[in-house]
């Protein structure tokens, strides 16, 4: 046997140690770096003693403790540090070599960087993993992306360390060339910040509506745990609900309510807005938390701006009920929208996603697995083509059923003057989404008026474009007619 190592690995944080741990578990000798070496010797000598881990003290010495083709991952912040590796590894590499960013890196730099290493004759992989410190210790959900070629050398160590679902299924696949994987990792980080948002919303209308307690709000999270609900985020929520601080009183009321985030939220909303897409269920969750830092301003405002104090006289369990169905809808919207955010992008990059396979990799091991994903891997299987998700026909049913309780929630939570930005824009797009008709050609009217844009006419076919003299004053000449 020799001394050599099965993959390499850079920068011995959280994510990074956890990872190491977890391919070596599973047969696989890790070398190790990290920029402050110091960290290397404590790893070793610490939580990595005893084990297949090889520790390093310069690049050079990682890079020839490696089996070739050489495989280096890095756990590094995203942005220049990624770079700055890269560069670093290049001149001790050899054709054939892979590098590989692990972190959430901003999609477009996984394109630029895929096509730099090739241009060296290497060959790079841009992986998100989801998990966490839990899941990559024990499994985390992994997308990777970039040289095609890359993939065969990779692929056992990845999906060893992956979450497994059903009969050892590998919540690890290939995803597409370039950024496509990095891309599918920062819409997850988007739907998770969708999620996220709107359990809040439910647990502020229940606080602030019906006044629960946070052990009674327990037992509804608890028992939405084995429904349609059933999900990793509502199976933490009630456990945050029912943990207790030193005096004995409810830890999650003690908490600052002010949100930080990383930029994956705000990237996904971006890309949105370039590809034309209304995800406006993950835009709202993002402004939420913006709004949310703004704390000592929300103070002074509570003082001036009062909403009416009204007392609920409704069916208490039947609201909390109509809770549970406007949190499934509105969450039904959050993917819908964010898939449809995923197929813009294929078709702007030219990417060959796999829809019901992306709802795969998410079933274990990430943030936002839940059963409520066989469902989405299942609706793409019926039709692969389908061009939303609420048009699917359990998903349709399930909507529908929920509308009632849907509407129901969000005027009532309206009515109390309690914030629901996710919740009330998710039956926003809902309502819009089905309509046949919106007041979109008054406001194509407007653009003409003042600025002669044009307008297409329902007695004309499509494509035609008229412009009209609305004033007298004006010429016959129009603007040109284009959609950013």
């Amino acid at each position: 046997m020799d001394n050599l190592a099965d993959i390499g690995l850079v920068g011995l944080a959280v994510m990074g140690e956890n990872l190491v741990l977890n391919m070596e578990s599973k047969g696989f000798t890790v070398a190790v770096f990290n920029r402050s070496t110091d960290k290397v010797a404590n790893f070793v000598n610490g939580r990595g003693k005893g084990k297949n881990i090889i520790g390093t003290f310069s690049v050079e010495a990682l890079v020839s403790s490696l089996h070739r083709p050489r495989k280096i991952m890095l756990m590094v912040k995203a942005g220049q540090a990624v770079d700055d590796f890269i560069e670093l590894l290049i001149p001790h590499l050899e054709t054939g070599d892979i590098i590989i960013d692990g972190g959430n890196t901003l999609f477009t730099d996984t394109d630029r960087r895929t096509k730099y290493v090739e241009s060296k004759g290497l060959l790079y992989i841009g992986a998100g993993v989801s998990g966490g410190e839990e899941g990559a210790l024990l499994g985390p959900s992994i997308m990777p992306g970039g040289s095609v070629a890359a993939w065969p050398y990779v692929k056992p160590v990845f999906q060893a360390i992956a979450a497994k679902v059903d009969n050892g299924t590998p919540c690890c696949d290939w995803v597409g060339e370039n950024g496509a994987g990095h891309f599918v990792k920062m819409v997850h980080n988007g739907i998770e910040y969708g999620d996220m948002q709107l359990i809040c919303e439910a647990y502020q209308i229940m606080k602030e509506v019906l006044g629960m307690s946070s052990s009674e709000m327990q037992d509804v999270f608890i028992a939405w745990n084995h429904g349609d609900l059933e999900s990793y985020l509502i199976e933490i929520t009630a456990g945050i609900l029912g943990y207790k601080d030193e005096d004995g009183g409810a830890l999650v009321d003690k908490i600052l309510d002010t949100a930080g985030q990383k930029g994956t939220g705000k990237w996904t909303g971006i890309s949105a807005l370039e590809l034309g897409v209304p995800l406006t269920l993950i835009g709202e969750a993002v402004f939420a938390r913006i709004l949310s830092s703004q704390k000592e301003e929300r103070v002074e405002a509570s003082k001036l701006l009062k909403s009416p104090f009204l007392k609920f006289e409704g069916d208490r369990q039947q609201f909390i009920h109509d809770i549970g169905q406007a949190l499934f809808a509105s969450k039904l919207v959050s993917y819908a929208q964010g898939y449809l955010l995923m197929k813009a992008a294929a078709r702007e990059n030219g990417w060959n996603l796999n829809y019901g396979g992306i709802a795969l990799l998410w079933r274990g091991g990430c943030i936002i697995r839940s059963g409520f994903l066989d469902k989405i891997n299942a609706a793409f299987g019926l039709n692969p083509g389908l061009p939303n998700l609420i048009l699917d026909p359990f998903f349709r049913d399930k909507i529908l059923d929920a509308q009632p309780g849907w509407r129901r929630v969000v005027a009532t939570a309206i009515q109390h003057g309690v914030s629901i930005p996710a919740l009330a824009t998710a039956i926003t797009y809902f309502d819009g989404y089905r309509s046949e008709r919106l007041g979109a050609n008054l406001l194509q009217a407007q653009r003409d008026y003042f600025g002669a844009h044009t307008y297409e006419r329902t007695d004309k076919p499509r494509g035609e474009f008229f412009h009209t003299n609305w004033t007298g004053h004006g010429g016959d000449t129009s603007s040109s007619t284009y959609t950013v």
